[in-house]
């Protein structure tokens, strides 16, 4: 008989029914990453998915996004009070769409995969 480690049982349960092999995971595992409170966080797929990138919103504006989420960003969440835009080119030029609190799916704004620079300050939106 096997012996689990309490981190091995709560992450995940594998079961074996009559040849066949069933594993439920937690529902923490599958939750999204959340973003901080006072952040910005693009994340690389539709509904929050995926790794974000997490940017501090006081830490101002990035004019040219990294490799990780450059022209990968499908979903931005806006977890400050400061207004954060998204651009489709580098340094804040070309179509943007301004997030006050949060986008589910940039492919509404014909915008996903086409996230290039992040403009974060206390201009209203419009």
């Amino acid at each position: 008989m096997h012996r689990w480690g309490r981190s091995a049982v709560s992450a995940s349960m594998a079961v074996a029914v009559g040849g066949l092999m069933v594993v439920c995971t937690s529902s923490a595992a599958e939750a999204a990453i959340a973003c901080p409170s006072g952040y910005v966080c693009i994340y690389p797929d539709i509904n929050y998915g995926g790794q974000p990138y997490v940017r501090r919103a006081s830490d101002g504006s990035v004019s040219d996004l990294p490799d990780s989420i450059d022209d990968r960003g499908s979903s931005v969440i806006n977890n400050s009070t400061r207004t954060a835009r998204i651009y489709v080119s580098n340094g804040y030029s070309g179509r943007h769409v301004c997030v006050r609190s949060a986008i589910a799916d940039l492919r509404s704004y014909d915008m996903n995969d086409r996230t290039r620079s992040l403009k974060i300050n206390n201009d209203a939106c419009g």
